[in-house]
């Protein structure tokens, strides 16, 4: 009987005497675990980039926005302040208006906001502060607003001249002072509609004031924890639907609403379908790879056992079974595997590497990635040896040894 120790020398033995074409052998397992190793990397790496993207509209948010006038006011904002599960919350409302800083003049979005805005959107300051619920004609201004639109870099204290355009159709200029610029999160989510460095703050109360209004155009709610963003939305919605006279049986129909209501977890749900859509299109890619290399380590195993059909017959003439034939041959065929996947897997991880710096997207390799790669390799290099290692074991050894 043939012990494990000496069917894998003799394997060994076998590969390393036919060295190029058991590097040919190889070639495709290599191409093959590297493609997917490299692609369910890349997968990966995609669904962290689009968590962090996320993560830098804000922590544990929910948007809503009304879809008509005259929809939220003070009681509104009071329901959902005191909804359970709610950290914080600041109206909102916007206006394209016109920014004058040193004579030069452009249209930016003014909203105005409360004190907890900062701590929902998740602002990281250039300089300065963010607004307190005391102040009154100051501005917190984006980076790309404080250092691109105007001909001259804007700064913490400069004046800015804000113009808006009320419904009456009157239009009133307001001087505000500069208290802060935010940095530039570099995200590019859109769906909230934060974009801070395109934006100019402003408190909501002053903006209000001087349109001459008093309801809001939404809100910008943070939950206490993003496990339970999902149950505090929901209970939102109920309440605002009950405030607003929104029939209990009409409240999945968002057509009856006028607002809608939308939460980080329904956009990190929609950007897991899209990295998982995007890693199942590339890993089926990469399965082509491999179902190509095991085809290959099939027709190189046949060709082998052609050319040894000799050594099997005397193999088997010595006393070595079907069994051990059998062994020898798909121990042989799994080193050539395994061979194939330590370096496509060294490749793989190379190459995902090479492309997230490329993308400009986080360096994810988890650790199951590696194993799958040894894994597949083997596996491959198992399935295409049975064939040709049942027809060598199967040899008549004198019909074997007979042959030229």
């Amino acid at each position: 009987m043939l012990s494990p120790a000496q069917a894998i020398r003799i394997s060994v033995g076998s590969i390393g005497s036919s060295k190029l074409r058991s590097a040919l052998t190889t070639l495709g397992i290599i191409i093959g675990v590297a493609a997917v190793i490299a692609n369910v990397s890349l997968g990966a790496s995609f669904n962290q980039y689009f968590d962090d993207e996320i993560g830098a509209v804000g922590s544990n948010f929910i948007v809503i926005y009304s879809q008509n006038i005259d929809v939220f006011f003070d009681r509104e904002l009071e329901i959902i302040r005191n909804t359970p599960g709610v950290e914080g919350v600041s109206p909102i409302n916007q206006q394209m208006a016109q920014v004058t800083y040193m004579s030069t003049s452009r249209q930016i979005d003014i909203q105005g906001v409360t004190a907890d805005y900062d701590d929902v959107a998740n602002f990281e300051m250039d300089s300065g502060t963010f607004l307190t619920d005391k102040d009154q004609y100051v501005a917190v201004i984006g980076a790309e607003v404080a250092y691109e639109k105007f001909d001259k870099k804007i700064s913490i204290k400069n004046p800015i001249d804000i113009t808006f355009r009320r419904e009456d159709g009157g239009v009133v200029t307001r001087t505000f002072i500069v208290k802060g610029v935010i940095q530039d999160p570099n995200t590019t989510f859109a769906q909230t509609g934060v974009e801070p460095e395109i934006r100019v703050f402003i408190p909501i109360e002053i903006m209000n004031d001087i349109l001459g209004k008093d309801d809001y155009g939404g809100f910008f709610v943070k939950a206490q924890s993003l496990e339970i963003v999902r149950e505090t939305g929901d209970e939102i919605d109920k309440r605002l639907a009950r405030s607003l006279g929104v029939p209990s049986r009409e409240l999945e129909n968002d057509d009856t609403k006028p607002y809608v209501l939308f939460d980080q977890l329904e956009i990190l749900e929609q950007t897991d379908q899209l990295s998982s859509a995007l890693t199942s299109l590339l890993t089926s890619v990469a399965l082509i790879s491999l179902v190509v290399g095991s085809i290959g380590i099939m027709n190189i195993m046949l060709v082998t056992v052609a050319e040894r059909t000799r050594e099997i017959g005397l193999l088997k003439s010595l006393g070595f079974s079907e069994k051990d034939v059998l062994a020898l041959f798909i121990i042989e065929s799994m080193i050539v595997g395994l061979i194939g996947g330590i370096f496509g897997t060294a490749l793989g991880i190379g190459a995902a590497h090479i492309a997230n710096g490329i993308l400009d997207v986080p360096d994810v390799f988890p650790t199951s990635l590696i194993v799958l790669g040894f894994l597949v390799s083997i596996l491959v290099g198992l399935v295409a040896g049975v064939y040709p290692a049942r027809k060598a074991a199967r040899m008549n050894p004198v019909e074997a040894l007979r042959k030229e």
